[in-house]
């Protein structure tokens, strides 16, 4: 085999195995690093994180002993298909569209390659980072009557005094007899966005996911606070009572409000 085609051969091998253990390595040792810091429940909800945590152990041993194959070895498929007898024309032919499924199959790989990798150095470089508050405002019109804790309230449990702004949104939401919410002790910790319906109030905003941030929802409870008191995005800490307006709707009467920084768990679950 010529030098030229030593080379090549040995750039294809490299290219294979940086995209397969090479990027699953990556990977791993990225999950791992989010897990050891707690940051791992800025993508994935807090019972998942063990799991995600012993796959990349898994993944990254894997990846180490793939190493000690020979380069290219990953390609040789250890045996060969014998003797087959075929024409020129059968022959040329058959090159050709060998030629051509190489070439495509090299671009995919090549285009693929590069988005692959293009994510991975973004998760290395990039600092982990919660949803946006705008990703949250454009799924507010989403169908969100159900989120996690909505079991308990359609039993009828009583005791409110663990919901959060999930279980709540649920209750505003669904809640056929809201005078039996009225009064209602709260505590609850969200963003502030806009209510398009009231310039005499704001929404607590949270989002809730139940496995990842892919599956996040955005849970909305109105609050009486005057718009222009706090920048849309800011996290507050609101105590308050639920009350039920004369129409049915159920809304938070705040007494204290407190503006506080990003908790370092964001969501709800």
């Amino acid at each position: 085999m010529a030098r030229s085609e030593q080379t090549a051969a040995r750039v294809r091998a490299l290219g294979t195995r940086w995209l397969g253990v090479g990027l699953a390595a990556v990977i791993s040792v990225v999950t791992l690093g989010l897990g050891l810091t707690g940051r791992l429940n800025l993508y994935i909800s807090p019972e998942s994180v063990w799991f995600a945590c012993a796959a990349a152990v898994v993944t990254l041993a894997g990846a180490i002993w793939s190493c000690t194959l020979p380069l290219g070895e990953e390609g040789d498929h250890g045996h060969d298909h014998g003797p087959v007898a075929e024409t020129v024309d059968d022959a040329d032919a058959g090159t050709a569209r060998a030629s051509s499924r190489r070439t495509f199959a090299g671009v995919g790989a090549v285009a693929g390659g590069v988005i692959a990798s293009g994510v991975v150095v973004a998760g290395l470089v990039l600092p982990p980072a919660s949803l946006s508050v705008e990703l949250a405002m454009s799924r507010a019109g989403e169908q969100s009557a159900l989120f996690a804790g909505a079991d308990t309230v359609a039993l009828g449990v009583a005791d409110t005094s663990t919901f959060g702004v999930g279980d709540w949104a649920s209750v505003f939401a669904a809640a056929t007899n809201t005078a039996a919410y009225d009064g209602a002790a709260v505590k609850l910790t969200g963003f502030v966005t806009p209510d398009g319906s009231d310039d005499d109030a704001v929404n607590l905003t949270r989002l809730v996911i139940t496995h990842c941030v892919i599956d996040a929802q955005t849970a909305l409870l109105p609050v009486a606070v005057d718009a222009g008191e706090y920048a849309t995005g800011q996290w507050v800490e609101i105590t308050g009572t639920v009350r039920a307006d004369a129409d049915g709707k159920l809304r938070i009467e705040p007494s204290d409000v407190v503006a506080i920084d990003e908790p370092g768990d964001p969501y709800e679950y």
